[in-house]
């Protein structure tokens, strides 16, 4: 699965040397600055990088070893005179270092090398004096040289330039123990079950990776992903068929927010991994180091190689007793796969139907309306329209312009009955606050809260570490959501105020509806131009009156953090009934700091 946190700038720097001075120590900075902007606009598809001698100017390849060492003492006593002068050496060692990282991905290592030679070359001729920022900037500078030699070295012998065709089928030990569990054993009827979802999507799998120019075998990988399941989740929350984790789905362009995830998107995925995919192939050259690679990411792949001191590329299988054992039988996985595929009547796959391939057309909408509510206006299941737009999270459409797919030819009947489908809204996940007291874990808060142990960590951006501090607050994930009530509020005993602070996920539509009044009414009584409102904004309500004015009667009081319904009521000596129904809340609605309640 991909993981593009493991990537190569996490290389292990323990027992590898830095370097020393080199004879390019006293080049010509004028020639980094041209070797970076030949660099960047070099096309690596279509384009041949020019060597690092071709970009150095004429006058420094003339010039003679004193020449060398006058120039470079000058230049070290100008730095040493301001940050001013030396910012711009720094800058343009940052230019080497990424001209050559494209050299690098375009497999010119030699070329990558020499550029980081005259990156190193123009840092150590940089006196920081005490300038702490300068001095950090030069060190970072260093470090990252560091990384991208041991790097460049450990990938010496991996970049073949392998064809984007070649994908090896072999006959082992690993591979036939793969096929006997697909087709006889544990996980035979997971095999059968994947090969019929495959229907769904393969055809346009196999038609992205044919423009893409890459083999159309790989188009079985998501067999072993996810089992063709678009909302297939690991317990490394990598998501979708061809399951990606957030910080690689977002680098190859998969965007997540409140409506939508594009990692379980089959069309949108599919292009993330091919680029995915084209990206490991120019690292590592053959597609079986390539599939491990994209299993369990290619930062662990190259420190196992750079961990060798013979070329272990030139066979995979003996890379393949070194990885982890998840990413070991990841490759013969799919050579297995590819091997039961290509024999379908030995394997009883031949009287198997595959299920039918998704079609549809795609119709432009402006509107945050609910599936549910468009399934029944177009007069088809709700669970086509989910299997057609898997990527909506709550089913609900974001509020801007958004290509909705729907079964071939209802487009213009969606388009003439949209007026009609109301605005839906997602649900508010509701939490609540909890002090933590000494000798508390959060595993005893879980339970008393009868939550799990990951929802709180996740709620908290809590990482790998459990510890918690006493006297710290922790936001506590309840099971539900908030769910606003469609039903008629009627005045309590206590009175109703009239107004309503506008809270998260509220809506016009959804104040209207809670009062029994309309929108309209509730604008023309604030005169709202616009439906757009603001959390803590105060509006008078049609129809709702207290018997005294609301300022006489109630208080204003701010939600501070940490703050809960029965506390604010315990404070004010207020019964929490009483409190709850003045602020038109429920037991289940959540508040948030700086909001603004009524209080006695």
């Amino acid at each position: 699965m991909p993981d593009h946190s493991k990537s190569p700038d996490s290389a292990d720097l323990n027992g590898q040397k830095f370097f020393g001075e080199n004879e390019n120590s006293g080049s010509n900075p004028t020639g980094a600055g041209k070797l970076a902007e030949l660099s960047e606009n070099v096309d690596p598809k279509d384009q041949k990088s020019l060597p690092v001698e071709s970009v150095v100017s004429e006058d420094n390849t003339k010039s003679s070893d004193s020449n060398h060492k006058i120039k470079n003492d000058t230049r070290i006593a100008e730095n040493s005179l301001s940050g001013e002068k030396i910012q711009p050496v720094l800058d343009e060692a940052l230019d080497f270092c990424q001209a050559a990282q494209d050299f690098w991905q375009k497999g010119e290592l030699e070329n990558a090398l020499e550029a980081l030679d005259h990156a190193y070359a123009l840092i150590l001729g940089i006196e920081t004096d005490d300038s702490a920022k300068l001095i950090q900037q030069k060190e970072d500078l260093r470090f990252m040289i560091a990384k991208r030699i041991l790097e460049i070295y450990a990938s010496r012998n991996i970049v073949i330039n392998g064809n984007y065709k070649a994908i090896p089928l072999v006959m082992n030990k690993h591979v036939q123990n793969e096929i006997a569990r697909f087709t006889q054993n544990s996980e035979k009827k997971f095999f059968i079950e994947s090969y019929k979802r495959s229907g769904k999507y393969r055809a346009q799998i196999v038609s992205a990776l044919k423009e893409a120019g890459l083999p159309v075998e790989l188009s079985w990988l998501p067999l072993i992903e996810s089992g063709f399941k678009v909302n297939a989740l690991s317990k490394a929350r990598a998501l979708g068929m061809w399951q990606f984790i957030p910080s690689t789905g977002y680098k190859f362009g998969l965007n997540r927010d409140k409506f939508i995830d594009e990692r379980i998107d089959p069309v949108k995925s599919t292009q993330a991994a091919i680029a995915y995919l084209k990206e490991l192939h120019q690292i590592f050259g053959d597609w079986s180091t390539v599939l491990a690679a994209y299993n369990c990411g290619e930062g662990k792949v190259l420190r196992v190689i750079r961990s060798q001191n013979i070329n272990y590329l030139d066979n995979f299988w003996d890379l393949y007793e070194r990885l982890p054992l998840e990413t070991a039988r990841y490759v013969p996985r799919f050579i297995a796969t590819l091997y039961i595929i290509q024999n379908k009547e030995k394997y009883g796959l031949d009287s198997i139907s595959l299920d039918t391939p998704l079609e549809f057309e795609t119709v432009t909408i402006s509107k945050q309306v609910h599936l549910k509510n468009v399934a029944k206006e177009i007069d088809i299941p709700l669970k086509t329209l989910v299997e057609l737009n898997p990527e909506l999270r709550y089913q609900i459409l974001p509020q801007e312009k958004y290509p909705l797919r729907v079964p071939p030819g209802k487009g213009n009947l969606l388009l003439a009955e949209l007026e009609k489908i109301p605005v839906s809204y997602p649900p508010q996940r509701a939490y609540v606050y909890h002090r933590i007291r000494p000798g508390e874990s959060i595993s005893t808060i879980a339970r008393r809260y009868h939550t799990s142990v990951n929802r709180i960590k996740r709620a908290n951006n809590l990482n790998r570490s459990n510890l918690i501090v006493a006297g710290k607050t922790l936001k506590i994930p309840r099971r539900g959501t908030v769910v606003y009530s469609s039903e008629t509020v009627t005045p309590t005993q206590y009175g109703v105020p009239s107004s309503h602070v506008v809270r998260s996920g509220d809506s016009l539509w959804i104040i209207a509806k809670r009062y029994s009044t309309t929108t309209k009414n509730i604008q023309e009584l604030n005169n709202l131009s616009t439906t757009h409102l603001y959390i803590g904004q105060v509006l008078k309500i049609p129809g709702y009156k207290s018997e005294k004015a609301t300022t006489e009667d109630f208080k204003i009081y701010r939600v501070k953090h940490g703050d809960t319904p029965f506390q604010i009521a315990q404070l004010y000596k207020m019964p929490l009934e009483r409190f709850l129904n003045i602020n038109r809340l429920t037991p289940k609605s959540n508040i948030f700091p700086g909001q603004k309640l009524f209080v006695e």
